[in-house]
């Protein structure tokens, strides 16, 4: 791969050092993906029943992102995004593989890209070729379904090792007993890949290791551990934003999931040397659109998964770094999973790589050094495609506190100002007509430079059938 060899040439170039003695000075990374996990999700993050003490102790010890977001309003582009540090309209993988189509809608959705395409170097390969010792446990979901060895197996994208969710599981059940050798001696799925994930530190501990664990929680169907369940049905407040003991439990399994790998760190005197990073793929989804019922809220937020807000984007994040992030801090200023990847070349010391073509995202480190440091950039996205639960193909531009909607089957567009309404229920774009141009503008220029695929007029719409999916 063209571009794996230019971060191999910068390593051993510009550091001149041998693998062993570059190794040496190299930090362990663990980045903690949730699956659907709203920005209000954690205790920390202004949750009003579930209970998240481990990722509350995470926060505590270092920073809080309250202007967090994921690439995308669904789950695959984010993880594209975080792999490759490119925005998805320019990766052309801009929905969940493998999609939804409604053959009668108003537009036909574009001709994308259903798979990570090996022409672009992955977090885990740039790693690997650092010295890495890498591992992805959990959910990859960047490759054709039904999955296929070239693109389904993570090893041919840069992880050494991989722990899957088995095959033998129901949702997040698995068969009695399968899990008697495991720690945790648990059937349920999160705590057995917790398991694979505490093995993957015991065995990697006097080396650099990347583990990427990247949960299935709290996504559909909504299935919590037995005992947690009865634990929240007893703690059930009808007036709480937050009121599913179902879903709480789950999100009571993510935490203790994290407090187990916390303790892990901290049993084999790792945690000094290991940059661990919490975020979520998108926004909760809501029980006010579609058919799903009382999963999560993401209030004062507008909306959740799928749709075109800050519910379906703007979630919980938290990156601690030893000696370098000050315990309890907050940073205000807008990221996105973009800048992961330039992050972590940073800090594993790949600095020049950030030259890699077509980059779109920025290294964090000003904003961990500083959390009050301010950036002057604007952030995109764009979803040309339908989902059950949100809106119609979309594209949005957050530029400073102001945010700019514009959907493509009727050029409508919705502009928001952030600081003054959070929620996203006063449309100024009849008011602020020339900010709402300038955005506009903007995001136009933003799709012509990254190429971004653009939903067309479909010959075969059919209004009584609009809503209907098909192959």
């Amino acid at each position: 791969m063209k571009n794996l060899t230019l971060v191999l040439a910068i390593i051993f170039g510009i550091y001149g050092l041998p693998k062993t003695a570059l190794c040496a000075q190299k930090p362990n990374i663990v980045f903690l993906l949730a699956d659907d996990l709203g920005w209000t999700g954690l205790k920390c993050f202004g949750s009003d029943f579930y209970e998240t003490p481990n990722l509350d102790r995470l926060a505590a010890q270092g920073t809080k992102f309250t202007n967090a977001y994921a690439a995308c309003t669904v789950c695959s582009p984010t993880r594209a995004s975080i792999m490759t540090g490119q925005y998805p309209a320019r990766l052309h993988l801009t929905d969940f593989i493998a999609g939804q189509n409604r053959p009668y809608a108003q537009l036909k959705i574009p001709n994308w890209t259903k798979k990570l395409e090996h022409k672009h170097m992955t977090m885990a390969e740039a790693l690997k070729a650092a010295g890495y010792q890498t591992a992805l446990v959990g959910k990859w979901h960047l490759a054709p379904r039904p999955p296929d060895a070239e693109y389904g197996d993570p090893k041919h994208h840069g992880f050494n090792i991989q722990h899957l969710k088995p095959r033998q599981a129901r949702g997040y059940h698995l068969p009695r007993g399968f899990n008697q050798e495991g720690e945790s001696k648990s059937d349920y799925v999160t705590d057995y890949l917790t398991d694979k994930a505490l093995e993957i530190i015991d065995q990697n501990k006097s080396q650099p290791f990347f583990l990427y664990f990247a949960y299935h929680t709290p996504h559909t169907p909504i299935q919590g551990r037995d005992d947690l369940v009865e634990y929240f049905k007893g703690k059930v407040n009808p007036r709480s934003r937050h009121k599913n003991p179902t879903y709480a439990a789950m999100v009571k399994s993510l935490d203790q999931s994290v407090g187990r790998i916390l303790d892990r760190l901290e049993r084999h005197d790792l945690a000094r040397n290991t940059i661990v990073v919490f975020t979520s793929d998108n926004g909760g989804l809501t029980q006010r659109y579609g058919k799903h019922d009382g999963f999560t809220e993401n209030l004062p937020l507008c909306r959740g998964k799928g749709s075109a807000y800050e519910g379906g984007v703007r979630v919980p994040t938290i990156i601690r770094w030893p000696n370098v992030t000050q315990p309890g801090t907050q940073c205000d200023t807008p990221i996105m999973s973009i800048d992961y990847l330039p992050t972590v070349l940073e800090m594993a010391f790949i600095t020049n790589s950030v030259s890699v073509e077509n980059m779109d995202g920025k290294s964090l480190i000003p904003l961990l050094k500083n959390p009050e440091t301010q950036w002057q950039r604007d952030l995109f996205w764009h979803y040309p495609h339908y989902h059950a639960g949100g809106d119609g193909p979309y594209s949005a531009i957050r530029s400073g506190y102001w945010r700019l909607i514009e959907f493509h089957e009727n050029k409508k567009v919705e502009l928001y100002n952030l600081k003054q309404d959070l929620g996203e229920q006063i449309n100024l774009a009849q008011t602020s007509t020339k900010k709402a141009d300038e955005l506009r503008a903007k995001l136009n220029r933003w799709r012509h430079k990254v190429n971004a695929q653009m939903p067309e007029k479909n010959p075969n719409h059919d209004p009584a059938r609009s809503t209907q999916v098909g192959r």
